[in-house]
């Protein structure tokens, strides 16, 4: 059973091109950007979207990200095969002219994305996103 009433602070994305990927959220899905600060020598750039926060940041002093890993095509299915965000759901990007390596199935009745810019993007029938 769903829960209407939980909410979250935020979803934290760590980018190496922060401006970047925040600019793809509002481009693509109508966010719009709250606040663009600085943290411990990281920029960090809060869109904000349906209510929610995306804190999307860059590089930080010490630290050493490592890149996504690429879609991997498996039997019946893609994913990126490492722990964390594999896609968010949403598939009206296809009319924003985003592409998708992965083309449309009729398994499920939701949609996915990969997020930000650079990142492969994959699409099966969903509820259109807000934005």
């Amino acid at each position: 059973m769903s829960n209407p009433a939980f909410t979250f602070d935020h979803v934290h994305i760590i980018s190496k091109d922060p401006e970047a990927s925040a600019n793809w959220y509002v481009e693509m899905l109508g966010a719009t950007i709250a606040a663009n600060t600085m943290a411990r020598g990281a920029p960090q750039i809060f869109p904000e979207l349906g209510g929610m926060t995306i804190l999307i940041r860059g590089w930080r002093p010490g630290a050493d990200p490592v890149a996504a890993s690429p879609i991997q095509r498996y039997a019946d299915f893609s994913s990126h095969n490492t722990w964390g965000t594999d896609h968010f759901g949403c598939a009206e990007l296809r009319g924003k002219g985003v592409s998708f390596p992965v083309g449309i199935r009729a398994t499920r009745s939701v949609g996915s994305a990969t997020s930000g810019p650079g990142r492969n993007l994959r699409s099966s029938p969903a509820p259109p996103c807000r934005g």
